[in-house]
């Protein structure tokens, strides 16, 4: 199994102090981490797409190019990219130059996007945005991988044999579908013979495992090898200790923040206790076995290979966020790489190529 680490950049105040660190703080905070991640030996490391309050995280291929600069080894993700929303060549740009300072160590996870606040400042309504997930997704596609597009659509002016520049150093980049109930992700994922990336965060992993066999039922439709699936999947937050009372008391403060967030939006929550979630939902909260046998379980039914954990703080202290993280890589990660076989991702470049 693989490991990644994901923000969305959010910017609140710590759901244990109250305190808000600054913008510019916590941009710092969110690079630190990338770098901390490789130092711990995570595969790969996401920055989110959101347009609207409480995330900051409106440039992922800036902050990932900060990123890039201070790592070497780390697969760098994008968690996701809201091509519904953008010009497929002006993204094509972003992420072609950002694969070059990467030294290709770039993956996309892509997704229509949601939120009313986003949707308002692109134009983008609920009838139009898979039609423009799926002609963006189609367009940067061909892009990425032709010298010369002709190319028509709805939602942009047409291209005639139009380059592109600069061509990238991966000549065949892989994109991940981020879902979380829509089949029409899964199926634009199954069409072109790219894996997926389940959410499996708000509710318990029935849904989410009904998603993914639908989208290998579709996988083998398009005439693909069902070996060759690919599957990643979330988590609802993480925070490992040596017992499981050590974990859930620790974290219950952040988990009951989060709580009266949701109900301050009207929503209420799924799992209303800590327990509750610590038994049903994706939330790896316990004990380096319990965290273990959790993902065992779901990996049963999502059959993943790739999972990511919050990257955040989400209220801890510095020293208790890298003491989970350390404890992950020590006791969790090692036993999970033994029991889940995965595919590699591809090294980094080790020169830049001339195209």
């Amino acid at each position: 199994m693989k490991f990644l680490l994901i923000t969305l950049i959010t910017h609140l105040p710590d759901p244990v102090t109250g305190r808000r660190r600054s913008t510019t703080a916590r941009f710092r905070e969110v690079v630190d981490t990338a770098v901390l991640a490789e130092e711990l030996g995570f595969d790969g490391y996401g920055v989110g797409e959101r347009h609207e309050r409480p995330f900051i995280s409106s440039s992922p291929p800036v902050v990932l190019s900060h990123i890039a600069a201070r790592t070497r080894t780390i697969r760098l993700f994008t968690a996701v990219t809201t091509l519904s929303l953008l010009d497929p060549v002006r993204a094509y740009e972003d992420y072609a130059t950002l694969d070059h300072l990467s030294d290709g160590r770039l993956e996309l996870i892509i997704g229509k996007g949601n939120g009313t606040a986003q949707a308002q400042l692109f134009h983008v309504t609920a009838e139009d945005q898979w039609d423009r997930n799926r002609e963006g997704y189609e367009l940067f596609r061909r892009l990425w991988r032709e010298d010369r597009v002709t190319w028509s659509g709805r939602y942009r002016p047409a291209l005639t044999e139009a380059e592109t520049w600069p061509r990238p150093l991966q000549p065949a980049i892989r994109v991940w579908h981020g879902s979380a109930t829509s089949r029409e992700s899964v199926d634009l994922a199954a069409r072109h013979g790219d894996p997926i990336f389940s959410a499996n965060v708000t509710n318990p992993v029935e849904p989410y495992a009904e998603l993914v066999r639908y989208y290998r039922q579709r996988w083998v439709h398009h005439g693909h090898d069902p070996a060759d699936a690919l599957v990643g999947a979330g988590t609802a937050g993480f925070y490992a200790a040596r017992t499981s009372q050590e974990a859930i008391e620790t974290y219950r403060p952040i988990f009951e923040a989060r709580l009266a967030a949701f109900r301050r939006l009207g929503t209420e929550p799924v799992f209303p206790t800590i327990e509750d979630a610590v038994a049903r939902s994706s939330l790896l909260v316990g004990s380096p076995q319990q965290i273990v046998d959790k993902v065992l379980r779901h990996h049963e039914q999502l059959g993943h290979e790739v999972i990511h954990l919050q990257a955040d703080h989400d209220g801890l202290t510095d020293k208790a966020h890298r003491q989970s993280l350390e404890l992950f890589q020590a006791e969790v990660a090692p036993v999970l790489r033994r029991e889940i076989p995965s595919r590699p991702f591809r090294p980094p470049a080790t020169a830049v190529a001339s195209r």
